[in-house]
């Protein structure tokens, strides 16, 4: 009687054919975590921050003028928000322009591998690297500085899941305008520093002159940090908070739709 033979192992390339998706989100996560710069950025990068602010006494201290709440406390959602704004302006638009600068996407269009597997990884990795953010940052606030945990979660929820999509739905806005990686990463610079203000990083939006607070509040990111300030303190964020980061996000999605080249 002839001994059994073993089936041959399955080849990279009938992986790849069988399951597409799987393969390119596992090449670009290990593509991802390869890149110190980036992970630190936007996964560790806000964190520090917020630890160091609670290591300083006077930021450790209620403030009127922040509504009773010490500068740790006021940073939290900054923090959070900062994460997503470093995910989703300074590390996924330089690497999705490279991608169809050198050709990738293009040529991707005639293999199992279609090029909307890469975007959804991108765009999947990053969401994904924000909201691990997000809950450090949470999680080091509260055990370092006794910050209080949010006290509305779900408007809480519902309001990092609109930054999220937002801030990556601008990122592929910058992608789909930008002709290669040096213009992307200018582009990307240029709304950085405007989306951090608008955020709170500079100065809390409690310290803000009204005018000026009125304005941020018309920008998705100070619509979101506003509505996090809401959340975390347990009230349900403001209808009009929400509206505004809900409409930002529809017409940067579509607009990042309607422009998008893969070449």
């Amino acid at each position: 009687m002839s001994a059994a033979t073993a089936p041959p192992a399955p080849s990279l390339t009938a992986n790849v054919r069988a399951r597409p998706g799987r393969a390119v989100l596992r090449a670009e996560t290990l593509l991802f975590f390869r890149e110190p710069g980036s992970v630190f950025w936007v996964m560790a990068f806000p964190t520090l921050l917020l630890l160091i602010l609670g290591f300083i006494p006077a930021m450790t201290e209620a403030k009127d003028e922040l509504g009773g709440l010490s500068t740790v406390e006021a940073y939290v959602p900054v923090a959070v928000l900062l994460s997503m704004i470093m995910a989703g302006l300074m590390a996924m638009p330089p690497v999705i322009t490279g991608y169809r600068e050198r050709g990738i996407l293009r040529r991707m269009s005639t293999t199992p591998v279609r090029p909307t597997s890469v975007l959804g990884a991108q765009v999947g990795l990053h969401a994904a690297a924000s909201l691990f953010s997000a809950v450090l940052t949470l999680a080091v606030g509260r055990i370092v500085s006794g910050v209080a945990l949010p006290g509305q979660i779900l408007g809480y929820l519902l309001t990092l899941l609109l930054a999220v999509v937002c801030v990556l739905a601008l990122g592929a806005l910058i992608s789909a305008l930008s002709p290669t990686t040096k213009i992307a990463q200018a582009v990307s610079i240029s709304v950085f520093f405007p989306s951090m203000l608008a955020a709170g990083v500079y100065m809390p939006i409690q310290q803000m002159p009204d005018v000026m607070a009125r304005i941020v509040e018309l920008l998705p990111f100070g619509a979101a940090a506003q509505a996090l300030n809401q959340a975390t303190a347990g009230d349900w964020p403001d209808w009009n908070h929400l509206g505004v980061l809900a409409l930002w996000t529809l017409v940067l999605s579509a607009s990042a739709t309607r422009w998008f080249r893969w070449q």
